[in-house]
């Protein structure tokens, strides 16, 4: 399965919920400010590790090559 993230007006966004919905191939996942901020702590702690050689980083510019 892949995964779509999509930006969408807020007063567009119920429609729009909805009509996903309708589809029987999609599935919505709801994310949270929650989920957030366990990515943002889990990213920094890798940087940290990184940063100290305990773990191996890659370079920037592979990194947004894959972006």
């Amino acid at each position: 399965m892949k995964e779509l993230i999509i930006e969408v007006d807020e007063q567009k966004y119920n429609f729009l919920i909805e009509l996903l919905r309708s589809f029987d191939f999609v599935s919505i996942k709801k994310t949270s400010r929650k989920n957030d901020v366990l990515f943002i702590a889990k990213a920094m702690k890798e940087a940290k590790l990184a940063s100290e050689g305990k773990i191996k980083s890659r370079l920037a510019k592979s990194f947004l090559d894959e972006l």
